[in-house]
């Protein structure tokens, strides 16, 4: 056998064998992840780059050299297929105890100011909710409700109905069929834009208060710690270079 050749075609087999381990090192660096739809400014199909989170995600995750995929799926199907491991993570979520039960979470991604909306002619406050029993309250379905808001609702002092996205919680609002919503200012005020409605036509709250949002992983997730942690660290680098902050405003002013 000529030597020449012979490690022509060792060296061939070696560079095609380095060329598979670096392709598998990539792929493992791809991750899979889940969120909603309609959840204006954060995540939504039809918004410029899917949404001002996603984009925040997708930036945090580039920092650390990692890639994503992502599905879209009706918010508790998706939630319910991340906390059974079928996806690396998902995002935005408010913390919950039950929550951390099933998923690390990250730094926040967006602190968000809770508000009412609710018709002019029906102007709704905080103090107002216990005193109308029954009032009939949209909140989409996967959605977790400040505490305060949660405890009207055992009681019985508010009735919920969760359809799949905000904007149709607007439409319903407005056609009477429910009395208030709850969102960040943000949210409320694009959910309203978005079926051709003005917002002076509707009461905006005080603020109830604020939480944040966060990109969370599955605790039966091998690597979750790591994955969290990485996370953290990129979207540090993205905050530090000031991208981040482009990024928000771009969906907000």
């Amino acid at each position: 056998m000529n030597v020449g050749y012979g490690r022509k075609v060792v060296g061939f087999w070696r560079a095609a064998l380095l060329g598979l381990l670096l392709c598998t090192s990539l792929r493992a660096e791809v991750l899979h992840l889940v969120t909603g739809d309609e959840y204006a400014p954060f995540t939504g199909k039809a918004l410029p780059g899917q949404g001002m989170l996603t984009q925040v995600v997708q930036a945090a995750l580039a920092e650390q050299g990692l890639a994503m995929t992502l599905d879209w799926q009706p918010w508790n199907r998706g939630y319910l297929n991340a906390s059974r491991g079928e996806y690396d993570a998902t995002f935005p979520y408010v913390h919950s105890t039950q929550r951390e039960q099933d998923f690390l979470y990250s730094a926040p991604l967006y602190k968000a100011e809770q508000h009412l909306f609710s018709r002019v002619g029906d102007s709704l406050e905080l103090d107002d909710l216990s005193r109308h029993k029954g009032l009939r309250l949209c909140y989409p379905l996967g959605w977790q409700p400040p505490v305060a808001i949660q405890r009207l609702i055992d009681q019985g002092a508010l009735r919920r109905h969760s359809p799949l996205g905000l904007k149709e919680c607007a439409r319903l609002l407005l056609l009477q069929r429910d009395d208030l919503f709850i969102a960040d200012r943000n949210l409320g005020e694009s959910a309203l834009s978005s079926i051709g409605v003005g917002a002076e036509r509707f009461h905006r709250s005080r603020a109830l208060g604020s939480n944040t949002l966060h990109f969370i992983v599955p605790r039966r997730h091998p690597r979750a710690a790591e994955l969290i942690e990485r996370f953290d660290h990129g979207l540090d680098a993205l905050k530090a270079s000031g991208e981040y902050q482009r990024i928000v405003d771009r969906y907000v002013e």
